[in-house]
C-alpha cells in the first residue's frame, strides 16, 4: 500500500461541527474539492450533508489519506 507523498487528500474527517450541526457531522468523512482560492485563505471545500460544496474552516477537518482503491470506490459510490 504505497501512498504517494505529492498526493491530494479528496477526504477530510470532520473533528468539529460547532455552529454547522445541520451541515456536518463530527467523526464524518467528507469528499474534499480542489479549490486553490479557498485553501489559501485556510478553507476546504467540502460536500457537506445537504449535498452541496461549501467553504469550512480547514481545522475543522482532519485530511486523510487513502489508498487508491478505497478511494475509487468511496468517490464512484458518492456519484451513485
Amino acid at each position: 500500500m504505497d501512498i504517494k507523498e505529492n498526493q491530494i487528500p479528496q477526504f477530510g474527517l470532520c473533528l468539529n461541527n460547532d455552529g454547522y450541526a445541520a451541515s456536518l457531522e463530527t467523526g464524518k468523512l467528507y469528499r474534499l474539492i480542489p479549490d486553490d482560492e479557498v485553501s489559501t485563505q485556510g478553507y476546504l471545500r467540502v460536500i457537506d450533508e445537504s449535498g452541496e460544496e461549501y467553504a469550512y474552516a480547514a481545522d475543522r477537518f482532519y485530511l486523510i489519506h487513502l489508498p487508491a482503491a478505497v478511494e475509487q470506490a468511496l468517490l464512484s459510490a458518492s456519484q451513485g
